[in-house]
């Protein structure tokens, strides 16, 4: 009998594409399914690669929808802040000269994406597709830390979601802020 660990079967690169593999953690009832987030994360990355000569042929991406207890533990422990949030966005670790790249893990928290999107008035599904939007962008590096930052973020997420026929998640936002100034 072999004690010997099993080798991965490296001869078989994963098909090219995107691997995308969604859990839901809590009630799907609701929710969007498995072949949205396909489609919105399929054009999300293909416009934000669309300039990158090195792209990987494979990009894997997982996806774990879950309640607010399970986004708060999360956020407490990464963030330091004890509360639910919408998308929680860990990236995965990029080595070179393989065909194929974990680009992360998002952990999107329903209850939080439905509470948003009616208080801001927002049509559900557009919601959950900018929060995977969202999540997918800082998976890539993009941040919103400094203004600049923000503003190349948020232009390139507008694109995607028009790409996507979604209206600008901004606009309403923009609205309130330059009535209250």
């Amino acid at each position: 009998m072999s004690t010997e660990a099993p080798q991965p079967h490296d001869d078989e690169p994963p098909p090219p594409g995107l691997s995308l593999d969604v859990d839901y953690a809590c009630p799907s009832e609701g929710l969007p399914g498995e072949d949205d987030f396909r489609h919105w994360a399929e054009t999300a990355l293909a416009l934000a690669l669309e300039s990158d000569d090195d792209r990987p042929q494979t990009l894997e991406v997982a996806l774990r929808l879950v309640e607010a207890e399970e986004s708060r533990a999360l956020n407490h422990q990464w963030r330091d802040r004890d509360r639910p949030t919408n998308v929680l966005s860990f990236p995965g670790e990029h080595l070179p000269g393989l065909p194929w790249r974990h680009l992360g893990d998002l952990v999107i928290c329903a209850s939080v994406v439905a509470r948003e999107a009616a208080e801001q008035n927002k049509q559900e599904a557009a919601h959950w597709a900018h929060m995977l939007i969202h999540g997918l962008l800082h998976l890539l590096g993009h941040d919103h830390q400094q203004d600049e930052e923000a503003e190349i973020m948020e232009d390139l997420e507008r694109r995607i979601l028009a790409e996507l026929g979604f209206p600008n998640p901004y606009e309403e936002t923009r609205q309130k802020h330059t009535r209250q100034s």
